[in-house]
């Protein structure tokens, strides 16, 4: 890591987090669905899948900036927008009753990863 912050301790957390769901979403989106309280249907399972993969991707990216030098900002601020766009949609889903209430948690998880890694986006584009 280029800094033992805490900051980027929790940028790995969120990282290494948003791996290991993006995997199980991938790999058993039926039951991600059915804990969100979601219609499993062929349909929604194979593109909830497809959301697992890119969630593994965009945090598998997060976690290698982590590691490696130099800091590669860029990578940062696309796993914040990303995050911000899954709360936009997680939230959307709940308004349009896709998904349940219980939803509205990963959209709070996914929240305040988004401000996390601006954050630390806003500390290695200085560096950089």
């Amino acid at each position: 890591m280029k800094t033992r912050s805490l900051l980027c301790y929790l940028v790995a957390a969120v990282a290494a987090v948003t791996v290991v769901s993006g995997l199980v979403q991938m790999l058993a989106p039926r039951l991600v669905l059915r804990l969100i309280g979601a219609a499993i249907t062929p349909a929604s399972a194979h593109f909830f899948g497809i959301v697992g993969m890119f969630m593994l991707l965009f945090g598998g990216a997060l976690l290698h900036e982590v590691l490696s030098t130099p800091a590669q900002p860029i990578v940062a601020l696309w796993a914040a927008l990303q995050k911000v766009g899954a709360v936009a949609g997680v939230a959307l889903g709940v308004v349009r009753g896709i998904f349940s209430p219980l939803a509205l948690a990963v959209c709070g998880f996914d929240l305040i990863s988004a401000l996390i890694i601006f954050a630390y986006w806003t500390r290695i584009r200085k560096t950089a």
